[in-house]
């Protein structure tokens, strides 16, 4: 009975958590249009996404520390009505500075979210079911995103106001749904927090502090690849999106389709491929191989010059970067779970995925003003050095005072 009602909750909030990911892809497709409708300066596609990750990065470990004090369904349902709130002011922007102000209000909301999302997996999962429950969240974000991209591709059809007022309703109603069928997972009761910790906590640096508690050389070398997949995948996004209108000529509508495509083959790969090396093989070193294939399908873009090839090589970076994603969380989770620090190892490890957003969005904006293909070779260089580290990860030993952990690295 335990099991049954355990399996009823989380599939309840897999449903509202692609109804999540897929809004919250609705503005992608259409921003390329508003930058160049309002004349903004073409490095904006990077800079806006980099202020909205700033704060997702700078407030995720205070997100992480707060849910210990309160549960993940109540974050979500203050950051899915910010996150709405975020993204009605972008869509009221008109200026580079109101782009920017927007973007950084939606990115203290979108910080907490998905925060939430990946704690709340990992404290309500069975120990059986963590790794692919926390591969389904990592699929339902590919898939259901790309699914976004492509209706919001065609709401911006329709107009700029009519796809950032879709994107605000359904990201709102997300917010209450998760609140309503989502279980209490709070660790300390709330009545314990005094509001002096709580300003303290809010100090976005004095939570990355808090690191120390849980910080260790095979974390550092770990999130040092996170970090580096993040900055590949980030350039490579923000570049591709902007590419295929400016040098294309594509409108948002094909930009929807492509990522439809896009989420198609995601999903395929990660039911199949990345599921057999969570299962079957040692996810350490599986990891390496997925890494390179990012690092040479990126490299390939850079010599496709035709729309075929360039989309066909493109389709295959996405599907390899998503495989990447559940196999990197499955690492993270298996040495924050059984540990006191659970929940703020895991917004540490969201902080590291928009640490990675700041740096591959700024730098594909600024990259992009120098030559339209310079980014795609800065992504193969960043995930060969992903490839690098994942390679002394992957021949580090577990503490022995972590016995539990052990079997996750001889699997």
């Amino acid at each position: 009975m335990q099991q049954k009602s355990r399996s009823n909750h989380m599939f309840l909030f897999f449903v509202v958590l692609s109804a999540f990911f897929v809004a919250a892809s609705f503005a992608h497709p259409v921003t390329p249009t508003l930058i160049k409708e309002y004349d903004l300066n073409d490095y904006m596609f990077g800079v806006a996404l980099a202020a909205m990750q700033t704060t997702n990065f700078l407030f995720s470990p205070f997100w992480g520390k707060l849910n210990n004090y309160i549960s993940s369904r109540q974050a979500m349902l203050v950051c899915g009505i910010g996150y709405a709130v975020g993204q009605a002011l972008f869509g009221l922007a008109r200026t580079e500075a109101m782009v920017i102000f927007a973007r950084a209000f939606a990115g203290f909301f979108t910080g907490g979210a998905f925060v939430s999302f990946l704690t709340y997996v990992v404290n309500t999962s069975s120990d059986n079911d963590r790794g692919k429950n926390l591969t389904i969240s990592a699929t339902i974000q590919s898939v259901a995103g790309a699914f976004g991209y492509f209706v919001g591709g065609f709401l911006g059809e329709i107009g700029l106001g009519v796809t950032f007022a879709a994107q605000s309703i359904c990201l709102a109603t997300c917010g209450v749904l998760f609140f309503f069928f989502c279980k209490d997972d709070r660790k300390v009761d709330m009545g314990k927090l005094q509001m002096g910790d709580l300003i303290h906590d809010a100090n976005p640096f004095a939570a990355f502090i808090q690191s120390r508690q849980f910080m260790s050389v095979l974390f550092a070398v770990l999130f040092t690849v996170t970090v580096l997949q993040n900055v590949g995948y980030n350039a490579f996004e923000q570049c591709f999106n902007y590419f295929i209108k400016d040098e294309f000529g594509l409108t948002s509508k094909y930009n929807g389709l492509i990522k439809g495509v896009i989420g198609f083959v995601s999903l395929t790969a990660n039911a199949t491929i990345c599921m057999w090396m969570i299962r079957r093989t040692n996810v350490r070193r599986s990891v390496i191989y997925v890494l390179m294939a990012c690092t040479l399908t990126s490299l390939g873009v850079v010599f496709s010059n035709a729309v075929v090839p360039f989309m066909t090589v493109s389709v295959l970076f996405y599907a390899f970067n998503a495989v990447s994603i559940p196999l990197l969380q499955d690492m993270v989770a298996k040495r924050a779970h059984n540990g006191k620090d659970s929940n703020l190892i895991m917004g540490f490890y969201n902080a590291t995925k928009s640490l990675g957003g700041i740096i591959g969005s700024l730098s594909a904006g600024f990259l992009y003003t120098v030559n339209s293909k310079l980014t795609f070779v800065v992504t193969a260089v960043v995930f060969f050095g992903a490839v690098i580290f994942s390679t002394i990860y992957s021949k580090m030993k577990e503490p022995a005072e972590n016995p539990e952990q052990a079997p996750a690295s001889s699997r």
